[in-house]
C-alpha cells in the first residue's frame, strides 16, 4: 500500500462530496477529540459512508469493492487466525497463484496490516476496501460457520 500523497480533507473537497465549513467545522472537532475526520464528517450527516469510502479508496490507491458482488472462498477465512478475521476486521476473499486478495475496513490499521503480511506466508496480499456494513454481513455468516464446525465435531466426538 502506498502512503497518501493527499489528505481526505482535499479528496472530499475536490469531489464536491463537503464544503470548506463543513470541513473547517470537522476539522475543529478533530483538534480536540482525536477522532478520524471521516467519522466526524459521517456522524455530523455532512458525508455519506459511500462517499467517505470513495475518498479512502483514491487516497490510498486500495480498490473499493462491494462484498455482495465478490466472489468469496469460504474455507480461506479458515486459514487465518480469528483475531486478524474478527478484531481486526480483515477478510480473505480469494487466493490466485501467487497473492491473496483480503479485504480491510480501515486502511490506516497498522496491527492489522502487518498480522494480514505475516499470516499470508509469503503470498503477495492485495487489498480492497469494504464498508464496514458489508463486512460485518460477512463475518456474521463467518460466525455461523465456524458456530456449525464446532456443533458438527461436537456431534461426532459423542457418536465415538
Amino acid at each position: 500500500m502506498r502512503k497518501p500523497n493527499r489528505r481526505i480533507g482535499e479528496i472530499l473537497l475536490e469531489k464536491g462530496f463537503i464544503t470548506e465549513a463543513q470541513l473547517a467545522d470537522a476539522l475543529s472537532e478533530q483538534k480536540l477529540n482525536s477522532i478520524f475526520l471521516g467519522e466526524i464528517l459521517t456522524k455530523k450527516g455532512a458525508l455519506s459512508k459511500e462517499h467517505f469510502l470513495e475518498a479512502l479508496s483514491e487516497q490510498f490507491d486500495i480498490p473499493m469493492v462491494n462484498l455482495k458482488e465478490q466472489d468469496i472462498d469460504p474455507e480461506l477465512a479458515g486459514k487465518f487466525s480469528s483475531a486478524l478475521v474478527v478484531d481486526h476486521k480483515c477478510f480473505p476473499l480469494f487466493k490466485q497463484q501467487d497473492s491473496i486478495t483480503v479485504a480491510i475496513v480501515n486502511p490506516l490499521n497498522a496491527v492489522a496490516l502487518n498480522k494480514i503480511e505475516e499470516e499470508a506466508q509469503g503470498l503477495k496480499v492485495n487489498l480492497v476496501l469494504v464498508s464496514e456494513e458489508d463486512l460485518e454481513e460477512l463475518l456474521k455468516k463467518y460466525r455461523q460457520r465456524i458456530s456449525q464446525n464446532i456443533q458438527r465435531l461436537l456431534r461426532k466426538g459423542k457418536e465415538t
